[in-house]
């Protein structure tokens, strides 16, 4: 297998990047001045990168540059969807005035998300051209049926479509609990979308004497810090398995519809109960109990209370195995004589 990717964070674990294809990570082919950003280098190097390596399957994952993904829909390639950016160019189907969005994109639909008009052309362009090369890809891999539904919503065949759910992978289950004792996790991106500022409200409403402490980094960390909160910022594996030991109750209250929620699988592996809202995927592996109706922070804050210090865990069908050999039959579908 060879890797290429656009660039390298510090949660990707580097020795399996064979080649870093500047251009790649772009998220459109636009400049920060909206003027156009020609992308013939990355997709040189991508066409020099396949005559050498001549790969049996291509699989594009998570990647928005719309001159890329016509590149990959030309090169029949796999693609993996993870999140909103092919069918919504707002905030992950959650409106401006703070509702949850069930009707597919389109200039009517999603202009009331915008203040400019000029910006909300270009976003919606750019989220177009994504969505035109997505409907020509052999399979289009998402992680959950909530993700399938809103493909098929926006045109996208539902032969091409494949869910393959993510796995809790790389934590220490056996880890020691980090000092401090028993607190409230929130775990994710420290932005609105994620619903950090109604966690605290939950958690204030619940009152379970118990401190709330994030794991992440965003915009909204100065603030929970100025409030007096924990906040950790990313943590590795390790660190994040014994925060986990640590945790009694995970609160997920994701305002934008998640795609999947993996943190709560995550959290599920160690036995940690889920305070939840319905949102996109989650209620997929969910396994029920403390899964309350989305944006309804007094709910929130009753499952808070009542799953706290109880043990869970995920429905069935996560796990490793079966979900890499559903892949791997995708890889086999896409070229049988590549994988035996």
């Amino acid at each position: 297998m060879l890797v290429a990717a656009g660039e390298v964070d510090g949660a990707l674990e580097t020795s399996h990047v064979a080649h870093i294809v500047p251009g790649l990570a772009a998220r459109s082919d636009l400049d920060a001045e909206g003027r156009a950003a020609p992308a013939q280098a990355t997709l040189a190097a991508l066409d020099a990168l396949v005559a050498h390596a001549a790969p049996d399957v291509i699989h594009v994952h998570t990647v928005m540059r719309p001159s890329v993904l016509a590149w990959a829909a030309d090169h029949d390639a796999l693609v993996t969807v993870q999140d909103h950016r092919v069918f919504c160019p707002g905030q992950g189907k959650w409106t401006a005035s703070g509702e949850r969005c069930d009707t597919p994109m389109s200039s009517e639909a999603c202009a009331g998300c915008f203040e400019e008009p000029t910006y909300f052309r270009k976003t919606l362009e750019v989220t177009e051209a994504r969505l035109r090369s997505v409907r020509r890809m052999r399979r289009v891999i998402v992680l959950s049926e909530y993700m399938a539904r809103e493909l098929r919503a926006v045109g996208v065949s539902q032969d091409r479509i494949a869910v393959v759910p993510p796995f809790a992978r790389g934590l220490q289950l056996d880890a020691e609990p980090e000092a401090g004792g028993s607190c409230v996790l929130f775990v994710g991106r420290l932005v609105s979308a994620k619903g950090v500022w109604e966690a605290v409200d939950a958690w204030k409403e619940a009152g379970l004497g118990l401190p709330l402490v994030f794991a992440g980094t965003g915009p909204l960390r100065a603030g929970l810090e100025a409030e007096g909160f924990e906040v950790r910022g990313w943590l590795d594996r390790g660190a994040l398995s014994s925060l986990f030991r640590r945790a009694s109750v995970l609160v997920l209250p994701s305002l934008w519809q998640e795609p999947f929620g993996i943190v709560g699988l995550e959290a599920l592996a160690f036995g940690v109960p889920v305070a939840a809202w319905d949102s996109g995927g989650v209620g997929e592996w969910h396994p029920g109990e403390g899964l309350v109706r989305w944006g309804d922070v007094p709910a929130l804050a009753a499952a808070m209370h009542q799953l706290a210090g109880t043990r869970a865990e995920p429905k069935p069908g996560f796990h490793e195995e079966g979900l890499m050999d559903r892949l791997v039959a995708l890889y086999r579908s896409a070229h049988p004589s590549a994988l035996r």
